[in-house]
């Protein structure tokens, strides 16, 4: 079961248990699994108890336990417990590493946007305005990106009209500026710290990094030190991994052996990571943080880099079913750096 299959299934558990008189509630559009947090176990939690619970006049854990026994019976589904104040721990039958793995090879950049992960688009108009400066302007784009990816219809304005360089150079555009209409509504204003240099000189990349990657309110640096091509510089490293994990891709087709998705028993810590990947871009879009995006990036690529070196096989070794099972989960880390890189506007080459 994948994480897309689990999120379909916990939806249809409350729709189960409002049919049957159990729960009074609306059943909501969404469903968000992700990796447990301290205290929990298992391969997957959900909150969705704790989310319902004030609406159905019970107490978190009763829902969870309303929701367990109904999960509990659920093909796929080996276990489920109900920990903490409502969380339900979900553990699947023994697939559900490759089942990821299968999911976002399959799903490719797109793996964690709204219509891969949930079941349908909000369709929710969101308007977005930020006042003339660089930073603002590019963080508002980034929110844009993260927004629309979660199935949300955004508009966004300046207060004035952009430098054209922030387009042109950074692609930061916007939809209109100049004062709007008092009765035009406004969901986000986008005021992070400016920043303190024109990134422009930076160029495209290196400039979007050093703007999204600190938080809004932390003052970004505007330097040289985000083009050295070295471990230093995380945006190096996301890159470098993901050129890695391609050109492991193109090494193995010379060998003649392909990726299949299967157990990495040493690589739990980068599964984790993955399957967190849809919740990040879920809560990034709803906090207007593209930062949070970028630092689970580098949490990414720090975990796939150590893997690396055991995908190939090593002189006259033959590929066997682990070399298939790591070089399918290498491309899979791939997949989530170039499909988060992009939704921060970024580049990720396939050589570097």
């Amino acid at each position: 079961m994948t994480p897309v299959e689990l999120s379909r299934t916990v939806l249809r558990a409350v729709r189960r248990a409002v049919d049957e008189g159990e729960l009074s509630v609306t059943v909501p559009e969404r469903a968000v699994v992700t990796v447990p947090g301290p205290g929990g176990c298992g391969d997957y939690a959900t909150s969705i108890a704790l989310q319902l619970a004030r609406r159905a006049g019970q107490p978190p854990h009763r829902v969870a336990e309303i929701l367990r026994t109904r999960l509990a019976a659920t093909d796929g589904v080996s276990d489920v417990v109900v920990t903490g104040p409502g969380f339900l721990n979900i553990s699947l039958n023994g697939t559900a590493p490759a089942a990821l793995v299968e999911e976002i090879l399959r799903r490719g950049p797109r793996y964690g946007v709204v219509d891969g992960y949930v079941d349908g688009s909000t369709g929710q108009l969101r308007r977005l305005r930020c006042p003339r400066e660089v930073r603002a302007v590019v963080v508002m784009e980034a929110v844009a990106r993260l927004l629309r990816s979660q199935g949300d219809l955004v508009r966004t304005s300046c207060e004035a009209q952009p430098d054209p360089a922030w387009e042109s150079v950074l692609g930061a555009r916007v939809d209109t500026y100049g004062r709007p209409a008092d009765s035009v509504p406004l969901d986000v204003d986008v005021r992070p710290v400016p920043a303190p240099a024109d990134p422009v000189p930076l160029g495209r990349d290196a400039a979007l990094w050093a703007l999204l990657h600190p938080a809004a309110h932390d003052r970004p640096r505007i330097t040289d030190e985000h083009l050295v091509q070295r471990e230093t510089n995380p945006l190096f490293r996301v890159r470098y991994a993901h050129a890695r994990t391609r050109a492991l891709g193109r090494n193995a087709a010379d060998l003649g052996f392909a990726a299949q998705p299967g157990d990495v028993p040493d690589a739990r810590e980068l599964l984790t990571h993955l399957a967190d990947h849809p919740r990040i871009l879920q809560a990034a879009a709803a906090t207007s943080a593209p930062d949070r995006l970028a630092r689970h990036l580098v949490t990414v690529a720090d975990a796939v880099l150590p893997l690396l070196p055991a995908v190939l096989p090593r002189g006259d070794e033959k590929p066997s079913a682990a070399h298939r099972s790591r070089l399918a989960l290498a491309e899979a880390a791939g997949t989530v750096l170039a499909g988060g890189l992009s939704l921060l506007g970024i580049d990720a080459p396939e050589h570097l």
